[in-house]
């Protein structure tokens, strides 16, 4: 994993706004409706070319494939993998969302509920089809080498957040559900950072995960979750060195009251516990941009790398370059300059066809990253 030599880097958390011409494709096959596998695999990779461009025009150093090919973050797994079948369970709901009913309708009706198949686990899970992964990588090496970044990463759902958000009516147990997806998922992270990119494991079960599956539970409970989820992606990390993988961690990326988040606090140490060397975390919504001293007072391994959010993914203000440079300071004087990346709270695109910020926004944003970065730079390297 490349690190600040002599500048900030920057980079952002994965997803991108999907062109209308990528959404259609997606929900064709999430909907298992008639569509050209083909055609679908030409417009995945003109799609990734673009996307590559437009995050390196944007001064981003380190890039992703903006998931084109992905439904969502997590439910992209039922189509590389046996045992998920479609089913209309009740979705659960963030219980900030159900203290404000008035407003939850609010964002219902303006479509602000994302619309996608959720996968059910009512058998064995096993790899169905590696040949998705691998046109993904492809995809993104090609892209990458064109525009000359300075290294790419692909995105991965980490066991923990599979199994927090998609029921499982198969396996006797949690821990059984758990093992079972860390023997598949190695393979996929395994098979990324051989082929030269870096893994970035998605862990919002760690976080988000509180407030949503186990909302009625006492925060012990969660804990003691969170840390089986934590060890199950060790295990499924055993083969890929510590140095190739990035750890997202994420209270939910929508506007919302959020007063039933948990405190970084209580999960630090957890966090702190899992194998990618570098954790990637929401810095600057308002909920946690406090939380800049919780990673102050924390035993960070001397190995470990910050990549903050310098940027909100949930609103439509532009930060300016002086608030992003701001923001990276502080992170920089806790663990030192040459060990921070700039990134994003979360993705920009985290459903296909749904995001909070307006795609010419988010780029706009990206902007400011950079010249952000360039400044903080000057200040920490004179």
């Amino acid at each position: 994993m490349k690190t600040s030599t002599d500048r900030i880097l920057t980079t952002h958390v994965g997803s991108m706004p999907r062109p209308q011409y990528v959404v259609d494709q997606l929900f064709a096959q999430d909907r298992d409706e008639a569509y050209d596998p083909d055609e679908f695999d030409r417009v995945m990779t003109r799609a990734v070319a673009e996307i590559a461009e437009k995050q390196a025009r944007s001064g981003v150093d380190i890039i992703s494939d903006g998931e084109m090919s992905k439904i969502s973050y997590a439910t992209y797994i039922r189509h590389r993998l046996t045992g998920f079948e479609i089913d209309e369970v009740p979705r659960a709901t963030p219980k900030d969302l159900d203290d404000f009913p008035a407003y939850k309708e609010r964002l219902a009706k303006a479509g602000g509920t994302p619309k996608y198949h959720r996968p059910v686990v009512r058998g064995a899970i096993k790899i169905k089809d590696l040949a998705p992964l691998e046109k993904d990588i492809a995809n993104l090496k090609t892209a990458a080498e064109r525009v000359g970044a300075t290294e790419a990463f692909m995105n991965a759902a980490s066991p923990g957040v599979i199994a927090v958000f998609q029921p499982n009516e198969y396996y006797q147990s949690e821990e059984d559900y758990l093992q079972a997806l860390a023997e598949v998922m190695r393979v996929e992270y395994e098979k990324i950072t051989e082929a030269g990119l870096l893994l970035q494991v998605d862990c919002p079960d760690l976080a988000m995960g509180r407030h949503i599956r186990f909302r009625d539970d006492d925060t012990a409970t969660f804990k003691k979750a969170a840390q089986r989820q934590v060890e199950a992606l060790n295990y499924a990390l055993e083969n890929v060195p510590a140095e190739r993988v990035r750890l997202h961690l994420c209270w939910g990326n929508y506007e919302g009251p959020h007063t039933h988040d948990v405190d970084l606090a209580e999960i630090i140490d957890i966090v702190l516990s899992a194998k990618p060397q570098a954790i990637q975390f929401e810095a600057s919504n308002p909920r946690h941009a406090h939380e800049w001293k919780v990673w102050a007072e924390a035993n960070i391994p001397d190995d470990k790398i910050l990549i903050p959010g310098v940027l909100d993914t949930t609103t439509n203000f532009v930060e300016h370059p002086d608030l992003v440079a701001e923001r990276i300071g502080r992170f920089a004087a806790i663990v030192g300059k040459e060990r921070v990346i700039a990134g994003t709270d979360c993705g920009f695109g985290t459903f296909a066809g749904f995001g909070a910020v307006h795609p010419d926004i988010a780029f706009a944003k990206l902007e400011s990253l950079a010249e952000g970065a360039r400044r903080a730079s000057e200040q920490l390297w004179g």
